[in-house]
């Protein structure tokens, strides 16, 4: 058996493109995947089943997502090896900031560097982003509110689904995959 955590792109944000996280555990237990457990309402879902390639399984939750609740929602599914290798190639030292200033943009697809290509790393600081394989490293010391740089990089298509977590939840979701 294979631990997954799938990441929902966009739900629940200001009362819109609702799912809620019992009705999301039930649609994933009756794909026929045990273990189902959710993190806070924003589409954090850890679970296990048989292998299977992560890209295949989240056209599987977007296609049963979609009829379920009627409107699309982009996943990106990792396996609990490939959230430990995120968190390992983390290039910040988490130990000197804070970790909800520090975000992780998990892509569905290899990140290609030509899509940062016009955004200047100089212009933006004290924010500073480090490119992963299929995720993004960014920290905003003085927040993601007032950033500058989270609203370019917010901007920017990246060619696949692409969704953001802050720290705290990413190592949270770690911990739940790695039970």
């Amino acid at each position: 058996m294979t631990t997954y955590a799938a990441l929902l792109r966009g739900i629940n944000l200001g009362g819109r493109r609702k799912v809620p996280m019992a009705d999301l555990r039930e649609l994933i237990t009756g794909l026929g995947y045990e273990g189902v457990r959710t993190l806070l309402q924003s589409g954090n879902v850890v679970f296990t089943g048989g292998e299977q390639p992560p890209a295949l399984l989240a056209r599987e939750l977007e296609q049963a997502l979609q009829a379920r609740f009627g409107f699309e929602i982009g996943c990106v599914v990792l396996t609990s090896a490939e959230l430990r290798a995120v968190v390992a190639r983390n290039p910040f030292p988490v130990t000197s900031f804070d970790p909800s200033k520090f975000v992780v943009t998990f892509l569905a697809a290899p990140l290609d560097p030509a899509h940062l290509a016009r955004i200047d790393p100089e212009a933006y600081l004290p924010d500073e982003f480090r490119p992963g394989e299929r995720e993004l490293f960014l920290h905003c010391p003085n927040g993601l509110g007032r950033s500058k740089l989270s609203a370019a990089l917010g901007a920017t298509d990246f060619g696949a689904v692409a969704t953001t977590r802050n720290w705290n939840t990413v190592t949270k979701l770690l911990a739940m995959a790695d039970v």
